[in-house]
């Protein structure tokens, strides 16, 4: 029987006490202010319920040594490889275990430790300060275009502004409009054909108005094509090559527009042909911080991180990303995610795409779990309900 559902009652002194365990996801603070704790007891006591793991690799044994000591003088853990304490190994990798406020407080130790703990301290400031965001925001996807690898995302002329209208009557907070396909293989299309079947679009957002009830973005990577949507109130650029390209930093800049940077190896023309990396999860956050201060320096504020999944990675490259998903949140930007509907899902279960929305939430809420900030989806609907009910429950 699941523990939740066990109930122990014991007879004390005439009274029946009642016992029972809650899931570890139980929102913690509800529950304290339930108890009616003191306000500043709340937060105490929440951040000893929340807790972490932080894997270092190529620590130096001196301050794998330090950090041990450190850590269980706060009440947290490192573990780490035998031979440690006797210096067997002049680098070793280990997992730093311990709740929120253990590790807050070791920030502050390790500040004044040789060996590279400066910039462990560094790591984990930055990891606990990134957490502070609202609700999940779902981004809808528009396909302008007859070949995306998901057939319910095209729609042609009429068709692609009753499809805003309806994401934008389901709860999307960002429209996504693309007149170019970037699945696996996809044909090159060049710049007048895709502002030839974008351009009628976005000349009919702007007379609807739509741009001022919703965020509409822009998924293109040709500067002509992405300053047209910019002249029709799209205020956001969805990059797929990561702003390469330094006209697209002068465009979004100039129209004090968000910048949507994304990982891919490759093209979408040849992406999927055996994408190979040493470290995914290092390439990919060394890539995106890279592009990230590139961005900045030409004065673009407002900037989001695509960890790009599909794009150039196997299976197993995309479970790694989603699985560090909280790592790239050191990185101080809103994250987005997009798996919706992906191959992926069909590697773990075979499918096709018609048939992925059970996969795909399953994805985005671990996702939004994680500290993702935006879901890219093509079913509005679905991931409005499903986050929903995931904060009832939460």
């Amino acid at each position: 029987m699941h523990a939740q559902a066990v109930f122990y009652f014991l007879y004390l002194w005439g009274f029946y006490m009642q016992i029972r365990a809650i899931t570890n996801e139980t929102n913690i603070r509800s529950r304290l202010q339930q108890l009616d704790v003191d306000k500043g007891g709340i937060s105490i006591l929440a951040s000893k319920h929340e807790h972490a793991l932080i894997e270092i690799k190529d620590l130096h044994v001196g301050a794998a040594n330090i950090l041990k000591q450190d850590a269980l003088s706060v009440g947290a853990d490192l573990a780490v490889p035998k031979g440690t304490v006797t210096a067997q190994y002049p680098r070793v990798d280990a997992l730093l275990i311990g709740s929120k406020r253990a590790l807050q407080k070791l920030v502050q130790k390790e500040k004044a430790q040789p060996f590279g703990l400066k910039e462990v301290s560094r790591y984990l400031q930055n990891y606990f300060s990134s957490f502070k965001k609202e609700k999940t925001q779902i981004m809808g996807v528009v396909n302008a275009n007859d070949d995306s690898f998901f057939q319910g995302s095209r729609f042609l002329g009429k068709e692609a502004l009753d499809a805003i209208e309806r994401m934008m009557q389901e709860g999307a907070d960002i429209i996504d409009v693309g007149a170019v396909s970037s699945r696996p293989g996809a044909a090159v299309v060049d710049e007048d054909e895709e502002l030839r079947r974008f351009a009628p679009i976005a000349d009919a957002l702007y007379e609807s108005g739509f741009f001022k009830e919703v965020r509409l973005s822009i998924d293109s990577y040709t500067p002509r094509v992405v300053e047209y949507a910019l002249d029709c109130g799209f205020d956001i650029v969805n990059d797929i090559t990561g702003f390469e390209n330094d006209e697209l930093c002068k465009l979004t800049a100039r129209y004090n527009a968000e910048a949507i940077i994304m990982h891919m190896q490759g093209r979408p023309q040849t992406m999927q042909y055996s994408p190979t990396y040493e470290d995914v999860v290092v390439e990919v956050y060394e890539y995106l911080s890279k592009q990230l201060q590139k961005v900045e320096s030409f004065g673009v504020e407002r900037i989001v991180l695509d960890i790009g999944i599909g794009f150039g990675k196997s299976l197993e490259h995309n479970i790694a990303l989603l699985r560090h998903l909280p790592h790239f949140k050191t990185l101080n930007r809103p994250l987005l995610v997009g798996a919706s509907r992906k191959s992926m899902i069909d590697r773990i279960s075979p499918s096709s795409a018609e048939r992925r929305l059970g996969g795909t939430l399953a994805l985005h809420l671990k996702a939004a779990r994680d500290g993702a900030d935006i879901l890219r989806v093509h079913d509005v609907f679905e991931h409005v309900q499903a986050l929903r009910v995931e904060e009832a429950l939460l």
